[in-house]
């Protein structure tokens, strides 16, 4: 039986946060359009022969753009992992691994073994590759590998190549994608979460979300706090800072963590030979990036530059003995003792062939999703690649070891398409929970403190020496709050401070969740 327009209203919640803001007019026959997105049936099927049978897939339709829902249509793949204990549960918990880009039907298959019992008999696992993801309508630009590769220093001499990259990027997403560029955006994903509730019958969704998915997950209460049951949100992105900053952060958080670095291998001097004080380990990175600039040092057969030390080891610094045993290894190569680096610890960036494309995904999604959501979520990009030149030279100085990477010039300098509306401002009272290691190399601490500013009904556990981005399912001091949390509904009466084991403060916390299965050349963010 058809329902009512009053219970369609239920399911779905108000015109206004669903559709962007209309004309009444407009307003009320986008509301009837949308009806058949929200009582659209699922077909459940099984994922694949690799994949548990327990694990179900599906597909269903939302509108490209909310604002005309009769218009072009987007596939959204979904997938479950339902609970066997029908009297304990309590509804569905979503799933978002970060990105943006990163795809998330496989994530109810991989966390049903990592999260705990009492978790998984309340809640349907429920996984998503958001739009433009994955096996969800993925976007492609049509990218070189060499033109995915945009984490690019400044230098003088090379600025006009880094413009004509960055305007040749935008070129190809803009030719390639046309007028789905502007609806590729965290709010359009935020109205997506709300069409996966409605067709799967909750009145409410909890939600647990990684990185970028702490943005995303931010944006669905802010747009709809009454369909905002319990949610999770694990290693956090400032809503202040989306995106330019949030790029500019790693820079910010990777000093401290030099500092800290340079001073912990100092105290053990007998062991790693980098130096006996601060000031002389530091003086040793250097001088192999110096000389790394000059003539480039040998590793794995592999040849890099001070530039590619840069990079490569900046989130390596976060975690103090894995840097330090990646340093020794660059210094025996440097003087030419060893060419080869350990199998343990992190490895430094070297070129990688272009994988092939999987099935109907473009080898490029990951890259051109990522580039699509931050250029489309915000309209402030500096546009005048001067400013980027002047930011790079400020912050190379600031910030040495990535500032001028973080600040140089990004394709959003050129992207031709806005997004449909403007970014959501994060300020509500809704009671989430948000985790945060201290020493985290993609969302630094100050970045989920900048989300607890913004949800001021939100509790967050600070993992006090926790290294590594992810919390949630890594046997962290912050998983007993988290799961109860997400059992009880109970927060913390305030902000709490928890101390890592030893653990996880000598090595990155892995999230439970595999390389991005259909992404190929994906590469994590936020």
């Amino acid at each position: 039986m058809r329902r009512s327009r009053i219970a369609l209203l239920a399911a779905v919640g108000t015109v206004a946060t669903l559709v962007p803001a209309l004309a009444p007019a407009t307003a009320s026959a986008a509301e009837n359009q949308l009806g058949p997105y929200l009582r659209q049936k699922v077909s459940w099927h099984r994922c694949d022969k690799s994949a548990p049978a327990a694990l179900q897939c599906a597909t269903i339709k939302v509108p490209l753009d909310y604002r005309k829902p009769g218009g072009k249509k987007l596939d959204l793949a979904i997938s479950r992992y339902r609970t066997s204990t029908k009297k304990q549960r309590r509804g569905v918990l979503l799933l978002n691994p970060g990105g943006p880009g990163g795809p998330g039907v496989d994530m109810p298959q991989y966390l049903v073994n990592e999260l705990p019992k009492s978790v998984k008999s309340k809640y349907d696992l429920v996984g998503f590759d958001p739009r433009g993801v994955g096996q969800s309508s993925p976007v492609g630009c049509g990218l070189t590998e060499k033109e995915r590769d945009w984490e690019r220093p400044y230098k003088a001499a090379t600025f006009a190549e880094d413009v004509r990259w960055a305007r040749t990027f935008a070129d190809k997403c803009n030719k390639k994608q046309g007028d789905r560029l502007s609806h590729i955006t965290t709010r359009n994903t935020a109205r997506d979460m709300d069409v996966i509730r409605a067709v799967l019958g909750e009145k409410k969704i909890s939600y647990l979300g990684y990185s970028y998915g702490t943005y995303l997950g931010a944006v669905y209460t802010q747009m709809f706090p009454e369909r905002t049951d319990r949610f999770v949100l694990d290693s956090a992105v400032d809503p202040a800072r989306v995106w330019r900053g949030m790029i500019q952060v790693w820079a910010e958080g990777a000093e401290p963590a030099f500092t800290r670095w340079t001073e912990w291998t100092a105290r053990r001097d007998a062991t790693y030979k980098l130096g006996k004080t601060p000031a002389a380990v530091r003086k040793t990175f250097y001088d192999l990036v110096a000389q790394a600039d000059r003539k480039p040092i040998v590793i794995d057969g592999t040849k890099l530059t001070g530039d590619d030390i840069r990079v490569g080891l900046r989130p390596a610094f976060f975690s103090v003995q894995d840097a330090a045993e990646a340093v020794v290894e660059l210094k025996k190569a440097a003087a030419k003792k060893s060419r080869k680096a350990t199998s343990g610890g992190p490895k430094l960036r070297t070129p990688t062939p272009a994988p092939p494309a999987f099935g109907k995904v473009p080898a490029d999604n990951g890259d051109a999703a990522f580039w699509t959501v931050v250029c489309a979520d915000i309209r402030n990009w500096p546009r005048d690649p001067e400013r980027y030149r002047a930011d790079a030279v400020r912050d190379k100085v600031t910030y040495p070891l990535y500032g001028d990477f973080g600040s140089n010039i990004k394709p959003c300098a050129f992207w031709k398409r806005n997004g449909s509306e403007p970014a959501t401002r994060i300020d509500n009272k809704v009671r989430a929970l948000i985790l945060q290691n201290e020493w985290d190399p993609q969302t630094p601490l100050t970045s989920g403190q900048g989300l607890r500013r913004a949800m001021k009904g939100a509790r967050m556990v600070t993992v006090r020496g926790g290294v590594g981005h992810g919390i949630y399912g890594t046997k962290s001091c912050a998983d007993k709050t988290a799961t109860a949390y997400l059992t009880t509904g109970k927060l913390p009466s305030k902000d709490v401070t928890c101390k890592a084991g030893a653990s996880q403060q000598n090595g990155f916390n892995v999230l439970p969740i595999p390389a991005p299965r259909g992404i190929p050349g994906m590469v994590s963010r936020f």
